[in-house]
């Protein structure tokens, strides 16, 4: 447990992302936001992280499209009564400006914007993270190694297969672990000393000394030729002329004789692909360890329901499922209900993620399709089975799976919004 073993310990998730890649799943909503395993969102697993490993001091630094992100970490993610105070507290920190009029320029100039929020809770050290990848990680066991090796930084890195390593920021380290080179996107990744034919790539988690931060950051701010990102402008000078240590993501334990495990979910197929990898029978991704739960808002939603309707019978396989789901007469193969939508009867669906409050019709047949929160798929559509018409009606990602996006919201002369929040 972190909370006051290590000194104080703040945490900073970096949830501003656009997510351009996800689009249009984040045509509405900030990637962080985004809706993930039936009941979740992206940012509900660092939060656990830091949570259930002792890190209750966290500021969350928010920019595009962040209403329901907000609503999200303020219905959910709350200290209440007596626990409410300096050190326990979850707060959302959109650009305070105070450098200018202008928004977080990287992942850097946003914690530099906060550099007043270090010091008014007096850190000594600063967990910062990512909130748009899912990831399971004791961050304790990190803390413990940074401390050990007495770093001034430590980077989690992810081990990969060299011949897969050319699309991440890669590390280069020494046979003690410390990073001797950052490389971003290299056509060669160097490999890991102690394992010929894989490569470190940085996860976009760190822990830093205060002071180290503070320094790298106001020096960075003023380099005009900076893009004032950690992984392409801060870590390759730091290397230099402090100990930066590459914490090996793979030696990480989970409690409850669990597995870490971490994906980056940034592409409509990535997105898609981690969905059916829960639907395995030994997933890699455990929802189910109540040693590590992944903790999300809740809500007064009904149990999820089944029934079959009149000659047509329902029949769910391999499927995740979340409250107030209701299958009526339709027949579901590993796919993913969300939260209140509704499969009406005839309809087969298979390999699909079902949105929020999303209802589909009599007889549809959907098959590799993401239908996103709030829409109504009318009776007797078939989507995944045409391409061509496919596009003509909705978006199609390279891979081939097609998204039908959450449909706008019509402002009329009374003005009215269908949803009854934002919870976008």
């Amino acid at each position: 447990m972190i909370y006051g073993k290590y000194g104080r310990v703040l945490g900073i998730v970096l949830a501003g992302g656009r997510g351009q890649r996800l689009s249009p799943l984040t045509r509405h909503r900030a990637k962080p936001a985004v809706h993930f395993a039936a009941k979740y969102r992206i940012i509900d697993f660092a939060l656990s992280n830091l949570v259930n490993s002792g890190v209750f001091s966290i500021y969350v630094l928010v920019q595009f499209r962040s209403q329901s992100l907000n609503e999200h970490i303020e219905r959910g993610w709350q200290f209440g009564g007596a626990l409410r105070g300096r050190d326990f507290f979850i707060t959302v920190v959109p650009a305070q400006m105070w450098t200018g009029e202008h928004w977080y320029k990287g992942t850097a100039d946003a914690v530099f914007q906060n550099l007043h929020l270090i010091t008014i809770y007096n850190a000594d050290r600063i967990c910062i993270f990512a909130a748009d990848h899912v990831y399971k990680m004791d961050i304790e066991q990190m803390m413990q190694k940074h401390m050990e090796q007495k770093a001034d930084c430590t980077v989690a890195a992810y081990e990969v297969p060299s011949s897969e390593a050319s699309s991440f920021g890669c590390l280069e380290t020494d046979k003690l672990g410390f990073v001797t080179q950052f490389l971003e996107k290299p056509k060669n990744p160097p490999e890991i000393p102690s394992k010929p034919g894989f490569s470190f790539i940085s996860m976009g988690n760190y822990i830093f000394e205060r002071e180290v931060l503070e320094e790298a950051l106001v020096e960075d701010a003023n380099d005009p030729n900076s893009s004032h990102d950690f992984g392409k402008d801060i870590l390759p000078k730091l290397h230099k002329s402090h100990r930066v240590f590459a914490y090996d993501f793979q030696s990480n334990v989970i409690p409850g004789n669990d597995r870490p495990y971490w994906r980056d979910v940034g592409t409509i197929k990535a997105y898609w692909q981690a969905h059916m990898d829960l639907l395995k029978a030994e997933a890699d991704l455990n929802l189910f360890n109540p040693q590590w739960p992944i903790r999300t808002a809740s809500y007064a939603d009904p149990p999820g329901f089944t029934f079959s309707v009149n000659d047509c019978p329902s029949h769910i396989e391999s499927t995740l499922r979340a409250e107030g789901s209701q299958v009526l007469g339709a027949t579901i193969k590993k796919s993913i209900l969300s939260r209140n939508c509704i499969i009406k009867p005839g309809a087969v669906v298979e390999e699909c993620i079902i949105g929020r409050s999303a209802i589909v019709g009599e007889r549809c047949k959907l098959r590799r399709v993401i239908v996103d929160a709030q829409n109504v798929i009318p009776p007797d559509t078939q989507i995944g089975f045409n391409e061509a018409e496919d596009r003509a009606k909705y978006h199609v990602d390279p891979s081939g799976i097609v998204i039908v996006p959450m449909p706008a919201i019509q402002l009329r002369a009374k003005v009215s919004f269908p949803y009854p929040d934002s919870g976008i």
